[in-house]
């Protein structure tokens, strides 16, 4: 039988591989965890989730000064914006975080931690400063980085990714945003509301190009309302750069040219596999574009070299990596063929109003020719909503043909805390019944997931056949015929 120096070597310290460095190191096995940047997290922790939300909240809080008269306040005209705090409160916050994911810790957990570029020699062998590491088992866990510009052009100006965005010296005073994705339509409504000028340019006709059009268009109103211009069905056909100043020119629908400037791109037109230094060609590892292939147990080509997080290309969330890295501690550690399953895998996008979603939307669920059934109710008839100001948005709760809750997507104030009750509901498999007759604590938001339910099962308690069966049954008399005649004002002789 071979002999490894290791149970289990793990490649790539963010979500999914220290989910699994911790587990397997506290189930006994003999765990090693590589990583190439200065620190653990990966990049959500230091170009992603963390300073990314830390910078919205400080764009929507400056935001809710200038809406102070909405509210019976004295109107505030808040001082220009000094970014460089702003970095320092991100820089603060992502500090505090990593003591969770530092060193130490997962030290104390068993996990021994070396830091540099890991490189295959063979299938169960790394080269790593110098010296070969062996392991019965490996993961490759190195994520994902911005997907480089789709023009040649643009490689010749200074574009900034999300790993630059979070650590400029200034607030730039304008900014053309590349993409409507999540990670553009967040930062380009942040900056935004901290005081730049800000474009959106998209190829299709849509932001957010995922989620059902009615629901990404809601946060565009709210984006173009902020300010934000927003160019759709337009394309990107040069890119020059002087005098610190960015041109770049763009065609529309209609095939006419425009030069936009500023001073800032951001380019965020997706994301691509780390998997350029890692020697895989060695191995003959199977791979796409898009990432490393796995199967639904998150085993690569080679059965026990296994790649979860963003670097399969799946699902390209912290919490999907997550849940992903535990899929491979089962199948490594403990030997069960446990699959991965994300009929219900949730994801939110963080503009104000927040997009989150569920299981299948409306789009995704005709495109697989399910003959769907939308059920919707609309945050301005929510009596929290109201008091507090923001009624844009709607929940939609998709149906299958048996009347099975397939989807729910919810555009609003808070939308993804929300979902988290409808993670519970489709993961537990708790009825609609259960949610409608449950008690929600008055005024809450989540008083919209409860309604929305409620309205589905109104129709079958409320239906002519149930009344006649309790006029039947109970001898009721029947609804009265004008039931407002009672309240008009009596007619003068």
């Amino acid at each position: 039988m071979a002999r490894y120096d290791m149970d289990i070597g793990i490649i790539g310290g963010g979500a999914a591989g220290l989910t699994v460095a911790a587990g397997a190191a506290q189930l006994g096995a003999r765990t090693l965890l590589i990583e190439k940047e200065p620190n653990l997290g990966g990049d959500c922790l230091h170009f992603g989730c963390v300073p990314s939300k830390t910078l919205i909240r400080t764009a929507n809080l400056y935001h809710q000064f200038s809406r102070a008269g909405e509210y019976g306040l004295p109107e505030v005209e808040p001082g220009p914006v000094d970014f460089g705090r702003v970095t320092g409160r991100i820089r603060a916050v992502i500090g505090e975080i990593q003591q969770h994911d530092s060193v130490e810790r997962f030290c104390r957990l068993g996990v021994q931690v070396r830091f540099g570029q890991a490189e295959f020699i063979d299938e169960h062998s790394v080269r790593l400063n110098g010296k070969t590491i062996s392991a019965r088992s490996w993961v490759i866990a190195t994520g994902s980085s911005p997907a480089p510009p789709r023009l040649e052009a643009l490689t010749r100006i200074g574009y900034i990714t999300n790993r630059e965005i979070f650590s400029l010296a200034r607030l730039p005073e304008s900014m053309l945003v590349l993409g409507a994705g999540p990670i553009g339509v967040e930062m380009a409504q942040a900056f935004q509301r901290l005081g730049s000028r800000v474009t959106i340019i998209q190829r299709s006709g849509q932001i957010l190009s995922r989620e059902d059009k009615d629901m990404a268009d809601t946060v565009m109103e709210v984006l173009r309302r902020d300010g934000v211009e927003i160019l759709l069905h337009t394309t990107v056909e040069d890119a020059t750069e002087k005098n610190g100043i960015k041109t770049v020119t763009v065609r529309d629908a209609d095939g006419t040219r425009t030069d936009l400037k500023a001073d800032t791109v951001l380019l965020a037109q997706g994301r691509m596999p780390n998997t350029g230094s890692l020697g895989l060609e060695r191995i003959d590892l199977a791979m796409t574009r898009r990432g490393i292939t796995v199967d639904q147990r998150l085993r690569t080509s080679h059965s026990h070299i296994y790649a979860p997080g963003d670097v399969n290309g799946a699902f390209m969330f912290t919490h999907a990596a997550g849940y992903e890295g535990g899929i491979v501690i089962t199948n490594a550690v403990f030997r069960l063929p446990r699959k991965a399953n994300y009929t219900r895998m949730p994801w939110c996008t963080y503009t104000d109003p927040e997009l989150a979603s569920i299981g299948m939307n409306e789009k995704a669920a005709r495109a697989a020719g399910i003959d769907c059934a939308v059920w919707s109710e609309e945050f301005r008839n929510n009596d929290r909503a109201l008091a507090e100001g923001s009624t844009d948005g709607r929940i939609k709760m998709v149906l299958d043909e048996k009347e099975k809750v397939i989807g729910v997507q919810i555009t609003g104030p808070r939308a993804g805390d929300l979902l988290g009750e409808w993670v519970a509901v489709l993961n537990g498999g708790v009825k609609l019944s259960t949610l409608a007759g449950a008690v929600h604590p008055y005024p809450t938001l989540a008083e919209i997931n409860k309604r929305v339910a409620a309205d589905l099962l109104a129709t079958r308690i409320f239906s002519d056949r149930v009344k006649k069966g309790l006029r039947l049954f109970f001898q009721l008399k029947g609804p009265i015929q004008d039931p407002c005649s009672t309240i008009r004002p009596p007619t003068e002789d």
